[in-house]
């Protein structure tokens, strides 16, 4: 659990600052980040797809979910 918040919390930062404006502040990425991964495991766990095993796998999976979050949510920033 405490994995899962922690990658997550990166992975958001790490999409916040790919985004490029479409960020929300620190803290607000770090917790879409959390969504994000969670959605993005989710995600690529129905698709049966497997980027790698381990932290980055997880990352990877885990910044992919957050930036389609972050983006999502940048739709209703407007």
């Amino acid at each position: 659990m405490v994995y899962a918040i922690l990658i997550g919390a990166f992975a958001g930062f790490l999409a916040g600052k790919l985004m490029k404006g479409g960020g929300f502040g620190f803290l607000r990425n770090m917790i879409l980040g959390i969504i994000g991964g969670a959605v993005g495991g989710w995600l690529f766990g129905i698709l049966g797809i497997t980027i790698m095993d381990g932290i980055v796998g997880d990352l990877i999976e885990g910044v992919i979910g957050a930036v389609a979050i972050l983006f999502v949510a940048g739709l209703f920033k407007k």
